[in-house]
């Protein structure tokens, strides 16, 4: 588990090509904005969070209904268990933080890169158009 990255994951490579396809400029290291968001635009206030479905306990996974049932590791189950719940409760103060600075903040799951043309879509009404915290289910 250590060796996961926090940074330039291949999932947040893979929606940042999307943000560049569509036109859209962005900023990396967003230490100074509340949860840290993975990219930002302070000037349009918009934030997106790159999650992974197992570290963040995304509900209604696509893999899940897909049959690969997401699983706690074998060892330490009572970390994980407790874990991942906290996971779910820090992410929505973070959303919530950011909402009240003004900001549109919307969680791209891991697993939606599994249809980039539906995630670009998704995008591209979000990040154009006025909203709340858009977390997909």
């Amino acid at each position: 588990m250590r060796a996961v990255g926090q940074r330039n994951t291949l999932p947040e490579l893979a929606v940042r090509a999307i943000l560049r396809d569509l036109g859209v400029f962005y900023r990396l290291k967003n230490r100074d904005l509340p949860g840290s968001p993975d990219i930002a635009n302070r000037s349009r206030g918009w934030a997106v969070f790159v999650n992974g479905c197992f570290w963040h306990g995304h509900k209604n996974c696509a893999k899940t209904k897909a049959g690969l049932r997401p699983r706690l590791p074998a060892s330490n189950r009572g970390y994980w268990g407790r874990k991942i719940p906290e996971n779910r409760q820090r992410d929505a103060r973070k959303c919530g933080d950011l909402r009240q600075r003004g900001f549109r903040v919307m969680i791209v799951w891991e697993c939606e890169l599994r249809n980039p043309a539906a995630l670009s879509g998704r995008l591209r009404r979000a990040l154009g158009s006025s909203g709340v915290c858009e977390a997909k289910e």
